[in-house]
């Protein structure tokens, strides 16, 4: 049993932790089947992530700040100000494309820095802060654009709606994405035998190879797959630049969480602040960061979308949030922090992304939607919620096991020394 352990993702693993990757699943093979095959249809994968790529990006930043303890409620109101910020800058002030786009990374650090301040230094809540930074930066948005749209030019919009070049002969295929798939693959190889020579080097043990063959073999089809799906549709078409863009944020926003020492430290002030404290945590600089960084992938979102839109409109970011939070929590994240993955968040962010697409393919009413969507999430929270208290492990979120076992060393390296060196602590 313990290779099989091993596979399905370390000590104590079985196939329940990871109810959100069957959830998936299902969700796929059912409105597969619903829609009569439209699902997986290479052109409309390539538009679910051209048009819902914003959660994957917003998810990133939003499991940072729920692992922290703290929400944030103003990410939506934030990638539109910066939206009509950039596109202001390219219409009146006849800005470059690229120019543009510095400034809107510059304007999300500052929001960030704003917000930071409050919830770091000056100690209001999270949730205050940036309820008032989605009432404040919503109002700036309309009155910089005059709640009118702002059309964005056709190079700027290669950033939101545009795909990875094709070249070399017509193979049925683009060649790009098909290059580029066969690199993800000699990857993910090079990954796992190197990860095996590391452990050999170390004299850990090493896990069964049929293990490595069949865990790196899953991944290796995976990709295979979703290079067919990329790399199959219309002409013109394949990778899409924002897939590119999500897929360069969540590899290093899964190295910070996982193989950082900030990210320890992260994990640590929202599974038990007091003793990240006595350990020597900085909580105000954790704080500050996680708050900050938001807002810049919140920038970075709304950027992408009005390159996707082609203009800046009135209504972008409205409920923004909330799909964000969803995503984090349906994979996996814990209401009291402490607890969650990248690699969770993304699974979650897929989750609702294909769950809104499934239903808009069968046509079911905008308000049916929105309460499918919110059962899905209240279902998913619920269910984790039950685990914990039969006194079972948490099934969703322990669904990637290793991951989280760095930040239960941390946690367990971080306790305080006794009750009384704990009650003497004076958080930030």
């Amino acid at each position: 049993m313990n290779p099989l352990r091993q596979l399905f993702g370390g000590r104590g693993a079985n196939a329940g932790q990871y109810g959100m990757i069957i959830a998936l699943v299902a969700i796929v093979v059912v409105f597969e089947f619903w829609t009569g095959g439209l699902t997986l249809n290479p052109t409309n994968v390539i538009n679910v992530f051209q048009q819902y790529s914003y959660i994957l990006i917003l998810a990133l930043g939003m499991v940072m700040v729920i692992i922290a303890g703290h929400i944030d409620l103003s990410v939506g109101s934030v990638a539109a100000f910066v939206g009509i910020i950039v596109a202001q800058a390219m219409a009146a002030w006849h800005w470059s494309w690229w120019a543009a786009i510095v400034l809107g990374l510059v304007v999300g650090a500052l929001v960030g820095a704003w917000q930071g301040f409050w919830v770091a230094f000056v100690r209001v809540p999270a949730f205050i802060v940036t309820l008032a930074g989605q009432l404040i930066f919503r109002g700036a948005n309309q009155l910089i654009g005059n709640s009118t749209s702002v059309p964005v030019p056709n190079a700027y919009q290669f950033i939101g709606s545009g795909f990875i070049h094709d070249f070399g002969p017509n193979t049925g295929y683009s060649n790009g994405t098909l290059l580029l798939g066969l690199v993800t693959v000699a990857a993910l190889i090079w990954i796992e035998a190197r990860g095996r020579a590391r452990r050999r080097k170390m004299k850990a043990e090493v896990i069964p190879l049929w293990v490595s063959i069949v865990r790196t073999g899953i991944l290796v089809a995976i990709t295979l797959f979703g290079t067919y799906l990329f790399g199959a549709g219309q002409a013109g078409t394949s990778v899409p630049v924002v897939a590119i863009i999500a897929g360069v944020l969540t590899i290093v926003y899964g190295f910070l969480t996982r193989n950082t020492i900030f990210g320890r430290q992260v994990y640590a002030v929202g599974g038990n602040a007091h003793a990240a404290a006595l350990s020597g945590v900085d909580i105000r600089r954790v704080n500050f960061f996680v708050m900050a960084n938001m807002s810049v992938l919140a920038a970075v979102a709304g950027m992408v979308y009005v390159g996707y839109a082609g203009a800046s409109g009135p209504a972008d970011g409205t409920g923004w949030e909330l799909d964000a939070i969803a995503a984090v929590f349906v994979g996996g994240a814990a209401v009291s922090g402490g607890v969650g993955t990248v690699a969770g968040s993304i699974v979650g962010a897929l989750v609702m992304a294909l769950l809104a697409n499934g239903l808009q393919l069968v046509g079911a009413d905008t308000n049916v939607q929105m309460m499918i969507r919110g059962i899905v999430l209240l279902l998913a929270v619920a269910f984790d919620v039950y685990s914990k208290t039969q006194g079972r492990p948490s099934l969703i979120g322990n669904m990637l096991k290793p991951f989280q076992r760095q930040k239960d060393e941390a946690a367990a390296v971080q306790q305080p020394q006794s009750i009384d060196d704990q009650s003497k602590v004076s958080l930030p």
